[in-house]
This record gives structure tokens, C-alpha cells and sequence, in this order.
């Protein structure tokens, strides 16, 4: 999802809304010829992601600036750890800090929580996913991150699976429709590549919905005996996401009832971003 010509144009965007006539501090009080060193340095450890857009905040800003990564994504780090430096004018290194910081602290923070459940969960086979439940225009940013803690994505968009909800469901039995018959109905309507998904909240709806031949149930907010006796139900037939009620103090029990999947939207979208800094020096000439 987070394609160059995404990351370009997300960052352009956020630039623009920061200096929107230019950066008057800077021309007012940075000599033009003015080279600046900066560092990115970590205040807190964390998992490290967004090399790509740190980067892009200063490349569309002065295609001058040079930056070099010192920590891959993916990769942790420590308190006191350089991630990267940057050297160039410093008139465009003083623009883009704000906006390289806000960015790269934000996927940080989103890589270092899913890392901690994925420690979580290491011992299981389940997976942990997230969810829909990300910042406006930001999905690609977050859910890239979310990988670089080791995590996985849930479907990108609406348009890339069926995901039946209990809404959906509803709207569809007071038609005198069962269950069975819609999910059917569905499937023979949709390209055989597209993956079916059908949520529920108890156990007595997993015997109609899989009599559909869905390829994944979401076994939504049941207690761990439910998730246990579902798994079981389910035995094999279709993957199994546990959904609600998922936290780091929650999430071992979740995945040691035997689910294949486990989504959690808190990783977008209760993420704090990571303490970070650019130490900046400024020299007069290069």
C-alpha cells in the first residue's frame, strides 16, 4: 500500500500544510548558504519504521539534503540510539524536521505496540492483525508499520473482501433470508479469488454460517471457554479471528484457545507516538 507515489504525495501534502508560503524563521533568520548536520535520535527504546518517508520529507523539501539510515525497519532500538542523519541546506533541514518527527515518531509507536503483542502471541500460531481503524489518509503510513512490528494487515479496503458484519446479517434476515442462503447467495456473486469473511457473537450462528462455505469466521467478543468451544465447532473448516475485548493483558489468553488470527485495532488507533529527536547543528558555509 505505501507505494512511492503514495508516501509523495501524503508528505507534499503535509508540507504544504505546515509552509504553506515557506518557512519565514528560516528566511528571515538562516543565511542561504547555511549547511546543517542533524541527527535522529531515539529518547525511548522502540521498533524503528518509516525510513521511507523520513527520508521524503526532506528529499521533497530540498532534493539537496542527504539523509542515511543507521536502523533498518523492523529493527529495535534503544534509548540513546542514532536512527538515521541528515546533512544538507539548512534552511530545508530546519523546514521538514517537524514533519519527518510527526510521521517517523507516529509508525514507530505503531511498530513498537504491535511488537509487544506479537511477544505476546510468539508461543501460539496466531497471527495479529489490525484493523480498519486507522487515521484518514494515513492507512498506508500505519498498516506499513504495523508490519515492521511484525504484524500482518486485515483487508486493505472495502473493496477487497466480503466482510459480513452483524448489521449486514440483520438487513438480510428481515428479508425472511437465512443466513445460509445469503452467504451463498453472496459468494456466487463475487470473483472466486474474493475471500469471504463472516462475523458473529455466538455460538449457535458458526453452524449456518460455515454450512455457507466461507473461508474465515470472526468470533466476536466471546469469553475465552466461547473462543475455546468455537474453535472447536469451527474444527478446521474456516479460519478462526478472535475480535473484542483484545489487549496486551488479554492477548495470550486470546491466542492459547487455538484462533488463527487475532485483530486488534488499538494498534492504530491507540498507538502513541515514540519520543524521538533531530539534534540539529547548523554551520554557516559548507
Amino acid at each position: 500500500m505505501l507505494t512511492p507515489a503514495v508516501l509523495d504525495r501524503a508528505v507534499q501534502a503535509a508540507l504544504d500544510e505546515d509552509a504553506p508560503w515557506g518557512d519565514v524563521t528560516c528566511e528571515a533568520l538562516i543565511p542561504a548558504d547555511a549547511v546543517a548536520t542533524a541527527l535522529l535520535v531515539a529518547r525511548e527504546p522502540g521498533v524503528f519504521s518509516g525510513s521511507a518517508v523520513f527520508e521524503a520529507a526532506f528529499r521533497l523539501t530540498d532534493p539537496r539534503i542527504a539523509v542515511t539510515q543507521a536502523v533498518a525497519d523492523g529493527a529495535p532500538f534503544a534509548t540513546g540510539d542514532v536512527l538515521a542523519s541528515v546533512r544538507g541546506p539548512a534552511r530545508g533541514v530546519l523546514t521538514a524536521e517537524r514533519i519527518a518527527l510527526n510521521f517517523t515518531q507516529r509508525m514507530c509507536g505503531i511498530a513498537a505496540l504491535t511488537a509487544a503483542y506479537v511477544a505476546e502471541v510468539a508461543h501460539t500460531g496466531a497471527r495479529i492483525a489490525d484493523t480498519r481503524k486507522t487515521t484518514p489518509g494515513l492507512r498506508a503510513f500505519e498498516r506499513q508499520a504495523v508490519r515492521d512490528g511484525g504484524g500482518h494487515n486485515h483487508r486493505r479496503t472495502l473493496s477487497d473482501a466480503v466482510m459480513a458484519k452483524d448489521n449486514h446479517l440483520a438487513v438480510l434476515t428481515r428479508r425472511g433470508m437465512s443466513v445460509t442462503d445469503a452467504l451463498r447467495q453472496a459468494i456466487a456473486a463475487v470473483p472466486h479469488t474474493t475471500h469471504v469473511e463472516v462475523e458473529v457473537d455466538r455460538l449457535d450462528q458458526i453452524d449456518p454460517v460455515l454450512a455457507a462455505g466461507i473461508g474465515t469466521i470472526m468470533l466476536d467478543n466471546f469469553s475465552l471457554e466461547d473462543l475455546r468451544t468455537g474453535v472447536a465447532q469451527v474444527g478446521g473448516r474456516a479460519i478462526v479471528e478472535a475480535s473484542g475485548g483484545v489487549n496486551l493483558h488479554t492477548v495470550r489468553a486470546i491466542a492459547e484457545t487455538g484462533v488463527d488470527v487475532i485483530s486488534v485495532g488499538a494498534l492504530t488507533h491507540s498507538a502513541r507516538a515514540l519520543d524521538l529527536g533531530l539534534d540539529v547543528r547548523v554551520d554557516e558555509q559548507d
